[in-house]
């Protein structure tokens, strides 16, 4: 189905293919010891990543594949790179330097000044990890329900609060944390944080699936953030600021991440395949059945993506994508342990770990019964096409 994609899509997808090979092996490495991705950022797919999603005015060598550049401006494109990714390894996509999610925070938020003080470190030596700050203990990412505190000091402010389960918070240099100045929804903010400044700290947390995104909980004890830091605050209205931003950021990175689970169900079957490529019987229409679900998914998937890159934000079509991509991986990592035989998780290190990482799509960028509560909002309204 990927036949239908512009010209310059399917050149972005074969280079990310290329560049993606032979990820599998150092995804166990880092299954094992996730800080042993310093080891690696000499690979063309980091290079990839950081070439990919810093805005190309930034870089001394964007991006370009034949006619065309690229930096990921385009939630199709970003959708397809991410996916070719994941089919390599999941993890290590996760693992590398780049603004992911904050960067999306930060370009539908933040203004001139901050977008371009953003980029302009991102894009200067060294590697920058950064990360994105929205879910907490006590209240998940319910971002209406936010209780970290942005409170006044003197001309700019501190932040009090905590965060959990946010990818790289351990290890990243910037990021966007989203906060409460004032009550209610109007009250929330998102602003730039530098991990070095006083009153920021992190540790990782231990999981068991996915353990390159080094998912982080994060303390904030009074961390300075100066007004410039606060986005969007000199040029948006407040119904237009932190709230909106977090919205505008799940439902833009959603499809991103349903690419993710997407590549890695395709990595599974194709390794199904090619372990038992004599499948007959009722094996092989389980196999073929799942490899028919992940077309359709991939082509509704990159259909969401165009949609939004036209302007077209549909959350219960964002959602239904989302939820659907992540019960395929995790339909297909049981799939393959069941028809590869009872000792496969045992005997296949990478299907053990692919087994592990697909679990957890279900709670990443909102978890399932949220997304399915979106979806049944465009059901009862009659705007939901399944």
């Amino acid at each position: 189905m990927t036949d239908t994609l512009p010209r310059r899509a399917v050149l972005l997808r074969d280079h990310v293919r290329e560049a993606a090979a032979g990820l599998r092996p150092i995804g166990l490495e880092l299954d094992r010891d996730p800080t042993a991705v310093d080891r690696w950022l000499d690979l063309p797919a980091v290079d990839l990543m950081r070439r990919s999603t810093v805005p190309s005015e930034y870089l001394a060598a964007p991006l370009r594949i034949g006619p065309c550049t690229y930096d990921m401006r385009s939630c199709l494109e970003h959708t397809l790179t991410i996916e070719e990714l994941s089919y390599g390894d999941a993890g290590f996509m996760l693992a590398c330097p780049g603004p992911l999610m904050s960067g999306v925070a930060v370009d539908a938020l933040g203004d001139d000044k901050q977008r371009h003080a953003y980029y302009e470190r991102l894009a200067g030596p060294g590697p920058v990890w950064t990360f994105f700050g929205l879910t907490e203990p006590d209240k998940g990412s319910a971002a209406a329900e936010l209780r970290t505190e942005l409170r006044p000091d003197g001309d700019g402010f501190r932040l009090h609060g905590a965060k959990r389960y946010v990818g790289n918070a351990a290890f990243a240099q910037l990021g966007v944390v989203f906060c409460r100045r004032a009550p209610g929804p109007l009250g929330i903010e998102a602003v730039l944080v530098d991990t070095a400044d006083p009153g920021y700290r992190a540790e990782l947390i231990p999981t068991v699936g996915l353990r390159g995104a080094r998912i982080s909980a994060i303390t904030l004890d009074g961390v300075r953030v100066e007004r410039e830091h606060v986005l969007g605050h000199d040029t948006l209205k407040p119904s237009r600021r932190g709230l909106v931003g977090a919205i505008r950021t799940l439902q833009r990175f959603r499809p991103v991440l349903a690419g993710t689970a997407l590549g890695l169900t395709r990595a599974v079957l194709d390794h199904v395949r090619v372990r038992r490529p004599g499948l007959a019987g009722a094996a092989r229409h389980r196999l073929e059945d799942l490899q028919d679900r992940l077309a359709a998914a991939r082509h509704r998937n990159h259909a969401v993506a165009a949609a939004i890159d036209a302007g077209t934000v549909r959350a219960d079509r964002v959602a239904g994508i989302k939820t659907r991509a992540a019960e395929l991986a995790e339909a297909a990592t049981l799939a393959a342990a069941e028809l590869l035989g009872p000792a496969a998780l045992l005997e296949d290190p990478w299907l053990e770990k692919a087994y592990r990482d697909a679990r957890a799509f279900e709670f990443m960028e909102g978890t399932g019964h949220i997304q399915r509560l979106a979806v049944f909002q465009g059901v009862t309204r009659g705007t939901f096409l399944p």
